[in-house]
């Protein structure tokens, strides 16, 4: 069991918390500062936000004796990536009023906006409350937003398994009516017992615990680097059940070796019925009780795993679910790539994939994104989908609507910017970083997308530029942009530099492997020319870029 004598802070304060309620109520009724207390800003975290401060303007309210520039992000609890019309109208206008103004739509397949400042919180989550939407456990150490292959051209049978997505998440909700009570002034129950919490306790999960599904031969969700990712097994066009995979997670420290990215395991399969909602259960129940609670970067299931075993984590499992898993199924992974532009579904729907640069959804003087779905959205003739590349799918559009939609996407030029965005650009993906991410040492959404351009024209001068290499950053090592995941990964150890990581597969399989550290600009664009020049020269045909770095063992030993 997990050390319970040498608990963390955030122990200590999640089971002293009531619920997470804490005294965040008394925190937001203080005008004196736009934060909150410390022991809150850890629970806060549970309702779906983080306090952050803009690090641009540090410096210059430093220099003035004012308090950092206080704001929440706030991040929604959204399975499988899917939004009403309506919903996108609301998100779109709680952005206008509260936000910086930017839709940013992140890794998990979920929206998240930031600038919120402390006295607009509350209006802020009744306005989501209104459409069906809440950010209750999209942060904290509970399952977080639960991801789901987005394109309904997965597979026939795409809308079963994306339902498990919506009842996986209703499944693992804490029990606690803290989120309804704090910002939207709920009375609270008389009836304690409505909050009991079998699954969480008062002691939730040692850390954040993250569920993926995905549907072969497409590993767009990258599932394998999920706490726990659900594989389906499809034969003779019909859900079998899914294998389960678990033990995988990006996030690492720099310098410190005891941390690193890893991806899961497949222990075994089970059917598609009430078997999977126990196995699910109690794979998070094991975590519970076996994970490390005294060191919160020690803390993911992907150690527990490795502390313990999989052999042990398969009969722990077993033994708790009362039923033995069944081996796993023959599955293979051949893409994780967006299919952009208008795609007809079995049922006659038509779906545009639209590039997105990073997730953000904003007017700016390229194009007008944001207006342009605003107006879709109003016409009330297409859903939204979000996909874990940070990309939107204009989605369930019928025949005798797809003129009316193309013409706003036409209008809007954004089928010509979906066009023009180069192979690698489509494929790339940024985290959030500076100036609100507080962990950021280095940019990453507000740098990729220039040195994307230094890249493209470093392809295009060896006759690569149709080639699909996976390139992610992150502005710190814990992951979030799903570096390690990519062909190329860049993560941030300074401001301007980053380490360079080569040689993971195009399908999502293979992690990539640490090439050089702490590189400039220059340094990274002199390597890549050398590289690309190889690759175009010595590559055996159709070799990944990352399958054929693999082999040349472009890494460190």
């Amino acid at each position: 069991m997990s050390d319970t004598k040498n608990l963390s802070g955030t122990e200590r304060i999640k089971q002293k918390s009531d619920g997470l309620r804490g005294t965040l109520k008394e925190s937001l009724r203080d005008e004196l500062t736009g934060a909150i207390a410390e022991d809150d800003q850890a629970l806060v975290k549970f309702h779906g936000m983080y306090l952050q401060d803009d690090r641009d303007r540090r410096e210059e309210r430093a220099e003035k004796k004012l308090e950092r520039l206080y704001a929440f992000m706030v991040r929604l609890r959204v399975p499988g990536g899917f939004f009403t019309p309506e919903q996108w109208i609301a998100t779109h206008h709680v952005a206008g009023q509260h936000s910086t103004g930017v839709i940013k739509i992140t890794t998990r397949q979920t929206i998240q906006l930031h600038g919120i400042l402390k006295s607009v919180a509350k209006p802020t989550m009744a306005a989501f409350n209104a459409v069906a939407l809440d950010s209750i456990a999209a942060c904290g150490d509970v399952n977080r937003n639960v991801t789901c292959s987005a394109n309904p051209l997965q597979s026939p049978i795409h809308e079963q398994v994306h339902a498990y997505a919506q009842k996986i998440s209703l499944f693992l909700l804490p029990k606690t009516k803290a989120w309804y009570e704090v910002w939207l002034d709920q009375e609270r129950l008389t009836d304690k017992s409505e909050e009991e919490d079998p699954l969480y306790q008062d002691r939730y999960l040692p850390r954040k615990f993250k569920i993926g599904i995905a549907i072969p031969p497409n590993n767009d969700v990258d599932v394998l680097t999920n706490d726990l990712g659900l594989i389906a097994i499809i034969e003779g066009g019909e859900l079998k059940g899914f294998n389960i995979a678990i033990g995988g997670g990006l996030g690492a420290t720099h310098g410190n070796a005891e941390t690193y990215p890893r991806l899961a395991s497949v222990i075994g399969f089970v059917p598609a019925d009430d078997r999977l909602f126990k196995a699910i259960y109690e794979v998070v129940t094991i975590q519970r009780d076996y994970g490390n609670r005294s060191d919160r970067k020690l803390a993911r299931l992907k150690y527990t795993l490795d502390k313990y075993g999989a052999d042990w984590y398969r009969e722990k499992l077993e033994e708790r679910t009362g039923f033995p898993l069944e081996e796993a199924r023959p599955y293979q992974f051949n893409d994780r790539t967006e299919q952009y532009g208008w795609q007809q579904d079995h049922k006659g729907l038509w779906h545009y994939t639209l590039f997105v640069e990073n997730g953000r959804v904003v007017d700016d003087e390229k194009i007008a994104l944001k207006t342009a779905l605003l107006e879709v959205a109003e016409s009330g003739k297409a859903n939204f989908r979000f996909t874990v590349n940070q990309k939107i799918i204009v989605a369930d559009v019928q025949q005798k609507d797809k003129a009316a939609v193309n013409d706003i996407l036409k209008k809007y030029k954004l089928i010509e910017h979906t066009e023009a965005a180069s192979a690698i650009r489509k494929n790339s993906i940024a985290c959030v970083a500076l100036p609100t991410c507080g962990l950021a040492l280095a940019e990453s959404q507000r740098y990729l997308p220039t040195l994307i351009t230094h890249i493209e024209g470093l392809m295009a001068g060896h006759e690569l530029s149709t080639e699909e290499i996976i390139i992610r950053m992150t502005g710190c090592p814990n992951g979030c942009g799903r570096p390690y995941a990519a062909e190329i990964g860049f993560v941030g150890t300074a401001p301007g530099r980053y380490n360079l990581y080569l040689a993971g597969d195009h399908e999502g399989t293979r992690l990539n492997r640490l090439y050089k550290e702490n590189l400039d600009e220059a340094a990274i664009l002199r390597d890549l020319d050398l590289l690309f020049w190889l690759y175009k020269k010595e590559r055996i045909t159709g070799e990944r870029f990352g399958d054929f770095a693999l082999r040349q063992r472009w890494y460190k030993q």
